[in-house]
C-alpha cells in the first residue's frame, strides 16, 4: 500500500530540490550519510520516497550540507506549487 504523501507532487518536488542542492555541492548520498553518521540507506530511502523526512532531520541535513536550514527551506518552497496541500 502506497502512502498518500508519497504521491503528492509538492513532496516529490521538495525532495528533488533537496537532491539537487546536494548535487550542486558535490555531495553524494554516501558522503551525506557519512556526515550524518547514518547508513547510506537512510539517505537513499528519503530520496526514493520510502521514508518521510521530519523537521529535525531536515535541519540536520541542511547543516550537513553546510547550508542554513532557512535558506534550504526557501529553496524547497520555491520548487513547490503556490498552494501546498496535504
Amino acid at each position: 500500500m502506497q502512502r498518500g504523501w508519497v504521491v503528492l507532487p509538492d513532496y516529490r518536488a521538495a525532495i528533488n530540490a533537496l537532491k539537487d542542492a546536494c548535487t550542486e555541492r558535490g555531495i553524494s548520498q554516501h558522503e551525506l550519510a557519512r556526515r550524518l553518521n547514518k547508513p547510506p540507506s537512510f539517505v537513499n530511502k528519503i530520496e526514493q520516497l520510502e521514508r518521510r523526512l521530519d523537521i529535525l532531520e531536515f535541519i540536520v541535513i541542511a547543516e550537513a550540507m553546510e547550508m542554513q536550514a532557512d535558506a534550504l527551506l526557501v529553496r524547497l518552497r520555491t520548487s513547490m506549487s503556490d498552494t501546498v496541500t496535504l
